[in-house]
């Protein structure tokens, strides 16, 4: 049998697990190519060469050309390739999972469609938030109101702490820089959060759309799992910019946002609480993160049909009789 043209995938065995992968690398006027298992980005200075198996988000900013054999790379490799725009406050698309198994995706789908699993859920999340509160009484509407306090207040602390006037969360998505130095500092840590938070979801194998708490979008998983993070990564950092009075706010805030996460193992602990959030206590107890984890890659190659009694059965096979 003749081969099959265009480049071999990358072996499953070389690919890097979510929590161990570089957050993200921001690229602009430059242009992205392959060569073999590595993206490679140029301009006038040189190539600089990318491994694209421990590449966790790729953000393309403006001025950037990336070809579709770089593409291809990326979504073998599950890596997330973001085009953003001008200061990088937008993004628009994703790879491929790693997992081979939509048991986190099943899991998921599962929780947010009951009303009663969708609530323990979202007051799962809050109670990370709330480190020593009891939020297992408390309706959504209530959960709502002490996170906006919360959210509040830790502007208020940042601001006192950094020595600057802080008047409240104000910007123009359309008009970057229109806002004030901090609202500029505290949209890119934000879009930076979100685009590493979208590449754990999307290789783990879960829905960016499928929220618990925001609902209706896109990504409104996204916006769950990064809001669990904010308080200690974009808008710590985002004040830390915005006092530091840089020329370039938005590149300024990436690089502080990625050597926050570098430093702080931000991917092992998203992979974790997402797995914990979408996996029974027992189960994980039982079994234990990483076979749980190991268990979502198994079978790489193997689909199964849903049968109405409960159990899978093999596809590929004919189940009929010959007449």
């Amino acid at each position: 049998m003749a081969d099959l043209p265009g480049a071999k995938p990358v072996p499953l065995s070389q690919l890097h697990r979510a929590q161990d992968r570089l957050s993200f690398l921001y690229l602009e006027h430059c242009t992205v190519h392959r060569e073999d298992n590595a993206i490679t980005a140029t301009d006038a200075r040189g190539t600089v060469h990318i491994p694209a198996a421990t590449l966790g988000a790729l953000l393309l900013g403006p001025g950037t050309t990336v070809s579709q054999q770089a593409m291809v790379l990326l979504g073998e490799c599950g890596s997330t390739a973001v085009w953003v725009g001008e200061h990088g406050v937008r993004y628009y698309a994703h790879g491929r999972t790693l997992a081979r198994s939509t048991t986190l995706l099943q899991a998921q789908a599962a929780l947010v469609s009951n009303r009663n699993s969708r609530l323990k859920v979202a007051r799962a999340m809050y109670a990370m938030r709330f480190p020593g509160e009891d939020t297992s009484g408390l309706t959504m509407q209530q959960l709502r109101g002490r996170e906006g306090a919360r959210v509040r207040r830790s502007y208020r602390e940042h601001a006192a702490r950094v020595g600057i006037d802080w008047q409240r969360r104000d910007y123009d998505p359309a008009n970057f820089e229109a806002g004030t130095p901090v609202n500029q500092a505290l949209s890119a840590a934000h879009t930076s959060l979100y685009g590493v938070v979208h590449a754990v979801i999307v290789a783990l194998g879960c829905s960016p759309g499928l929220g618990f708490v925001h609902t209706g979008h896109v990504k409104s998983f996204v916006y769950d799992i990064a809001d669990l993070y904010k308080a200690q990564v974009s808008i710590p950092v985002a004040f830390d910019i915005a006092a530091a009075e840089v020329a370039d706010i938005g590149s300024a805030t990436r690089r502080a946002i990625r050597d926050r996460m570098r430093g702080g193992a931000f991917l092992e602990t998203c992979v974790r609480d997402i797995k914990t959030l979408l996996t029974p206590e027992e189960e994980l107890v039982e079994y234990g993160p990483e076979a749980f984890e190991d268990a979502a890659f198994a079978g790489a190659d193997v689909v199964m049909l849903w049968d109405d009694n409960g159990r899978a059965v093999p596809g590929g096979v004919a189940y009929g009789e010959e007449l």
